[in-house]
């Protein structure tokens, strides 16, 4: 067995079909699957809630909420990885194609920190329409 650090995005993804494969998993539909992401993604928005303060935490320990949050995010990347291979999709591939259209998208280091702030201000301009604060262009 591989330990998770030692493990490159393909062989987890190799891992984790054989994985199924031995437990007949690999046999549940592509759409049930992706319930279960959906779930999953569920659970890491409750923990995002609470890290924001939104929801009660359903711990007062910040490290052991981070811990489920770790836990509800390894079950989402399990969930995503499965669609993945169901879907014969090399998520290795996929993930450098990604980088790779990040790059291409915002080539502009300078321009991050200008981005941002267009972002901060449409957003503060959104809260305000609704009601819901008086921010101004000031960051959190």
């Amino acid at each position: 067995m591989y330990g998770v650090s030692a493990v490159h995005i393909r062989e987890y993804q190799n891992w984790l079909a054989a994985w199924d494969k031995a437990r007949t998993w690999e046999q549940v539909t592509l759409s049930h699957t992706m319930l279960h992401a959906i779930e999953e993604l569920g659970e890491v928005s409750k923990l995002v809630q609470m890290f924001e303060g939104y929801r009660t935490p359903s711990s007062d320990d910040l490290e052991q909420l981070r811990a489920e949050l770790a836990l509800e995010l390894s079950d989402l990347q399990v969930m995503l990885f499965k669609i993945a291979y169901l879907c014969g999709i090399d998520m290795e591939e996929a993930m450098q194609r990604g980088q790779q259209k990040a790059d291409a998208r915002f080539p502009d280091l300078a321009a991050s920190a200008a981005d941002r702030s267009v972002y901060w201000e449409r957003y503060c301009a959104y809260l305000q329409r609704a009601g819901l604060t008086t921010c101004g262009t000031e960051t959190p």
